[in-house]
């Protein structure tokens, strides 16, 4: 994932940053508990293709 990337990705739904999780492929809203999942090394940010955290 490109580091420059990361920086300026954010959150769709609450535009708060994200954290990259390597080990899963996915980027991390803690705020919306929301999981964006990054498929081929691109970042799915949509928000019905994100998945629902059920413990932080």
């Amino acid at each position: 994932m490109d580091v420059k990337l990361l920086e300026i990705l954010v959150c769709p739904e609450c535009k708060a940053k994200l954290e990259y999780i390597k080990s899963a492929q996915e980027l991390i809203c803690h705020k919306c508990k929301l999981s964006y999942p990054i498929d081929d090394g691109i970042p799915v940010m949509l928000i019905d293709q994100a998945r629902k955290l059920e413990h932080e």
